[in-house]
């Protein structure tokens, strides 16, 4: 019963909001009482960081060369933003909905970005850049700003300009890139 809760929980608050989803809501759906409900999670505040922490997940390093898992993030996020359900990082939407400094869904939020920051750093690492963990930084910035930029302008392809801002990135720290999966127009084909 508690991993239906979270799946339903999961598909109303990404998809509709968390301020707009009540507990009642979410009981309904499953067709269960509040009361059932509120013996898993206590409060829609314990419901609301279940449901983030249910989604924080670690993104494993691969067997592929660093340069290449890194520059696949944003080709990731390029296919996210195109499944036609994106509606922004569930972590952000959280905190950015709930607009409480101390409520703890924020620690969870901090928790999904600097697991992601660690990522790129320890692929950063591998490549042996100079300062990793402010490339690492710089990166994740990168994708937090496709992300918005995905969800304020609709269109996935923000991804792949925040990949070429990637890969000059990469580039300026000395990195070795493989070659671009995709060939760019030429300005004479414009």
């Amino acid at each position: 019963m508690r991993e239906r809760i979270l799946e339903t929980a999961d598909r109303l608050f990404y998809g509709q909001g968390i301020r707009a989803v009540g507990v009642d809501t979410v009981a309904a759906e499953i067709g269960i009482s509040k009361r059932t409900l509120y013996n898993y999670f206590p409060s829609k505040d314990e419901l609301i960081v279940a449901y983030l922490q249910r989604r924080l997940r670690p993104m494993p390093i691969s067997d592929l060369p660093p340069a290449e898992q890194i520059l696949g993030n944003f080709e990731r996020l390029e296919r996210t933003f195109s499944a036609g359900v994106f509606r922004g990082c569930p972590f952000v939407n959280a905190v950015a909905e709930i607009k409480e400094a101390s409520h703890p869904a924020n620690k969870v939020a901090f928790a999904f970005k600097e697991q992601r920051r660690l990522w790129f750093r320890d692929l950063l690492a591998k490549l042996k850049v100079k300062d990793p963990d402010t490339l690492a930084l710089q990166l994740q910035i990168l994708a937090d700003g496709a992300i918005a930029a995905a969800l304020v302008r609709g269109d996935p392809k923000v991804a792949v300009t925040a990949g070429e801002a990637a890969r000059t990135l990469l580039q300026a720290a000395g990195v070795e890139l493989p070659r671009p999966k995709r060939a760019r127009p030429s300005s004479s084909a414009q």
